[in-house]
């Protein structure tokens, strides 16, 4: 997998300056960033979604072998 340096990223940052022009560059920013942030939180929620079923598994497995045991 290729990954991105430092000189990369400037040649991505000077051409994206040069495109929008240096009035709309941090208006961008702010958006990616928020976009970035959203996306974060919703991969995070998902997460958490998956732990809670691997937990509730775990919890019927324990249950059904207590009923066994009775």
């Amino acid at each position: 997998m290729p990954t991105i340096g430092w000189f990369e990223i400037l040649i991505v940052v000077g051409i994206a300056i040069v495109v929008l022009g240096p009035k709309d560059f941090p208006i961008m920013l702010k958006k990616v960033g928020s976009w970035i942030g959203t996306a974060k939180r919703y991969v995070n929620n998902v997460q958490n979604e998956v732990s809670n079923i691997d937990i509730d598994e775990n919890e019927i497995k324990e249950k059904k072998e207590e009923k066994k045991n009775d």
